[in-house]
């Protein structure tokens, strides 16, 4: 199986970065609810990216890093890499978008959560955070592959 497909003829970066986008905006917006409602305060993804470039907790300026890092990583880095792989993906552009939604979650939960000192799956935040986590993105996946589908005229 191959994994990228030759650039000129079948990455659509420019879908990638729309699906992106839009996918990290309806992410941003449950992040925002979970937050309102005071759901799972341990959880808090925009701090831990301020925290990794070890900006003080609490200032504008972490919460403009954290926000910012969030919309480059699920816009450039998730929405272009999607771009590249999806038509190895099986299934419908939605099925597709779930399974990069999936793998999205394994590599924040295998690489970012324990950069940002949380351990291995988040373990130190507990189940409930591990698995919220996974359904932001599902729906981020969901969103990214539908969205992709349309911007590419798929």
């Amino acid at each position: 199986m191959k994994l990228l497909h030759p650039m000129p003829t079948l990455l659509d970066e420019r879908a990638g970065l729309i699906a992106g986008f839009t996918a990290t905006v309806v992410l941003s917006i449950l992040m925002i609810a979970k937050n309102s409602a005071g759901l799972l305060p341990q959880l808090d993804p925009i701090a831990d990216i301020a925290h990794l470039a070890r900006l003080p907790e609490g200032t504008i300026q972490a919460l403009w890093f954290g926000w910012i890092g969030h919309f480059a990583l699920g816009t450039i880095i998730w929405g272009t890499l999607y771009a590249a792989i999806h038509a190895d993906l099986p299934g419908l552009p939605v099925v597709r978008g779930l399974i990069f939604g999936v793998l999205a979650w394994l590599a924040m939960m295998i690489v970012f959560m324990p950069m940002a000192g949380h351990g291995l799956f988040a373990l130190s935040l507990g189940l409930p955070a591990m698995m919220a986590t996974l359904v932001l993105h599902l729906v981020y996946g969901a969103v990214l592959g539908m969205t992709y589908a349309r911007a590419a005229h798929e």
